[in-house]
């Protein structure tokens, strides 16, 4: 994992997304999955599991459609935080 994306600030805006989660009515890795199903900028999503029950909540996220509005809460969220130049994703 990039170390630049383990601080204070990230971890603080994904506590922000635990009550858009709970308010979904979904675990915060269905939402973190969810989200980047559904994320335009993303053209694939990389999962990992160690144990079934991970990638019983992976699948989950795939039938999870979550509103515009939610979406937009989310982007809102990270904004601060999150990388979007492709030149720094390498």
């Amino acid at each position: 994992m990039n170390d630049a994306l383990m601080n204070d600030s990230v971890f603080a805006a994904v506590q922000e997304l635990r009550p858009l989660a709970e308010e979904a009515g979904i675990s915060m890795a269905t939402l973190a999955l969810a989200w980047v199903l559904q994320n335009d900028n993303v053209s694939a999503a990389i999962i990992g599991a160690t144990r079934p029950e991970q990638v019983e909540e992976n699948v989950k996220a795939s039938g999870v459609v979550l509103e515009h509005s939610l979406m937009k809460r989310i982007d809102e969220i990270l904004a601060d935080v999150i990388i979007t130049d492709p030149s720094l994703t390498g």
